[in-house]
């Protein structure tokens, strides 16, 4: 049998995600060994209680999904119906397909809101479950992929310390997005120079700029909050921006 046209694409495909999946759990492994920062919240989360479960942090290929990193995995928790059993089985099938695809990296935004349309009729709880993926084919170094980790394990944190349910709550999402963002170091001078977001001589007051950008965009990918997200974001500002637990002060800032 001859070799079809499209095998050696999916050769190259095969061997890119094998060489970013071994750069990505090289980072990982040296985020959590060498990284103070990395280490010092791992830490925190045991010490509040919040042992981070096996395989806690994972390396994925997440497509053409721009991120670098996410956080949680919704678990959808089954009401069973009045009606007849059959229903609760349907039902039951639909969660644990929505399941499977989030542990795929296949879940689409649809299926999200397919889960919160389930909870507003009664049909099901949903609840966020801690666990941190990078997006091994998005990781542009080592130093990004440690700051994504940071980012993450303050989602972390902060799930950890409160009853935080960014799902349904968007203040709650705004606030925690806003500490991510502000305290990971991703929206340091010099990567917002990079990306030129800013220029050289014009930073003061650009890094509070850039926490509520890229908070606003992460609040508006939750269907609950997307039409408002900017009201949600500007209402947490003051006060998630001036939160710095568990560091003392803030870890970016000498």
């Amino acid at each position: 049998m001859l070799p079809s046209p499209n095998d050696g694409e999916t050769d190259a495909k095969q061997k890119q995600q094998e060489e970013d999946k071994q750069n990505c759990n090289k980072y990982v492994n040296s985020g959590l060994t060498r990284n103070v920062t990395v280490q010092f919240l791992m830490e925190r989360l045991m010490n509040m209680g919040c042992a981070p479960p096996k395989g806690f942090i994972s390396c994925i290929d997440c497509g053409d999904k721009q991120a670098g990193a996410g956080f949680g995995v919704v678990e959808e928790t089954i009401i069973p119906p009045s009606t007849a059993i059959k229903d609760k089985d349907k039902y039951s099938r639909q969660a644990n397909d929505r399941l499977k695809r989030q542990c795929d990296n296949t879940a689409t935004l649809q299926d999200l809101q397919d889960q919160i349309k389930a909870q507003n009729e009664g049909k099901a709880k949903l609840r966020l479950l801690p666990e941190i993926f990078l997006c091994q084919n998005h990781l542009v170094n080592e130093e990004h992929a440690h700051q994504s980790m940071v980012h993450e394990l303050i989602h972390a944190i902060d799930l950890c310390r409160t009853k935080m349910d960014p799902i349904n709550n968007c203040i709650h999402m705004a606030c925690t997005e806003i500490r991510a963002e502000n305290l990971s170091g991703e929206c340091g001078a010099v990567r917002e120079l990079v990306n030129g977001r800013t220029a050289v001589g014009t930073f003061k007051g650009h890094g509070a700029k850039c926490v509520k950008r890229r908070a606003i965009l992460s609040v508006e990918a939750n269907p609950n909050c997307k039409e408002r997200a900017n009201e949600y974001v500007d209402a947490a500002f003051e006060r998630c921006f001036r939160d710095t637990f568990p560091f003392d002060r803030h870890p970016n800032l000498r």
